[in-house]
């Protein structure tokens, strides 16, 4: 299954998938598993099934858009609970966090495929997460998991234009990483954080901000990061009041501002200062 990149990309895609019996796509209701399975049953039909999986580090909000987006997309659909907090790794939340929630989900899926002939399980990795801190690649390969819009050289911006050629809704919707990546490497992950670190997401929007995060911190530490353009405005008085009142009622203890704005990631630059430190 090679990809001829002097086709366009929705069309190398398509064929990509052409050549499969069957596949399971690992589906969050994001852009890119959205393109992926949009691809998918657009080539395989009936034998392309979408999985997504339902546990603590979900965002219920997240959950719900997935399904609602697999049912825009046509592909059949299936939410699994994962039990990602069952396992140390996880819990621990060393940089290789995202390996070991990945293992859980390639594990769940690997035993759904066994019911599937000849089932490939794909998942929406594309161009441009090779040069960004990404174990869960490396528990894609151990689990024989594929990328096609990363064998297809397709980046972000491009797949964000296949999305609105195809009609998905999520088409422009902003990155929406699992709680879990909210939490500061060498933090526990706990229920308990994942729902503070939701509920605190939800007081942002619930005040009109669609791109933010909540970045958990030891010591119960919410620093907030927002568009650069809506820094002024959440520092305003009766903003900052509400939104300090309402997270701290939610159980952080400091509510901090990032002043360098949203930044995908931002977590992986710890990693980078404690190696700096070794």
């Amino acid at each position: 299954m090679t990809c001829d990149t002097s086709t366009p990309a929705s069309e190398r895609l398509l064929s990509w998938f052409h050549d499969l019996d069957s596949c399971l796509v690992a589906f969050s209701g994001g852009v890119d598993s959205s393109v992926v399975a949009k691809a998918a049953v657009l080539a395989l039909g009936e034998k392309s099934f979408a999985v997504t999986a339902k546990s603590p580090s979900v965002a219920q909000r997240d959950l719900q858009i997935a399904q609602e987006t697999a049912e825009a997309i046509g592909i059949r659909h299936e939410v699994i609970e994962t039990s990602e907090l069952n396992r140390p790794g996880y819990v621990a939340n060393a940089p290789d966090r995202c390996f070991h929630c990945k293992s859980e989900l390639y594990d769940h899926l690997s035993a759904i495929r066994a019911h599937f002939a000849s089932a490939v399980i794909v998942n929406g990795a594309n161009l441009d997460d090779r040069g960004d801190h990404r174990p869960g690649m490396i528990a894609a390969t151990n689990a024989g998991v594929r990328s096609p819009l990363l064998e297809c050289e397709i980046d972000k911006s491009t797949l964000r234009e296949i999305a609105k050629q195809w009609d998905i809704p999520v088409w422009d919707r902003p990155a929406s990483p699992c709680l879990a990546s909210r939490i500061a490497y060498g933090v526990e992950v706990t229920s308990e954080r994942l729902m503070m670190v939701e509920l605190a997401e939800e007081a942002l929007r619930s005040l009109g901000l669609r791109d933010l995060r909540v970045r958990f911190h030891d010591g119960d530490l919410a620093r907030l990061e927002v568009p650069l353009e809506s820094i002024e405005w959440i520092a305003k008085p009766e903003t900052r009041e509400v939104l300090e009142r309402r997270l701290t009622e939610i159980g952080f203890k400091f509510v901090t501002l990032d002043l360098g704005g949203l930044t995908s990631g931002s977590l992986n630059q710890l990693i980078q200062v404690s190696l700096d430190k070794n």
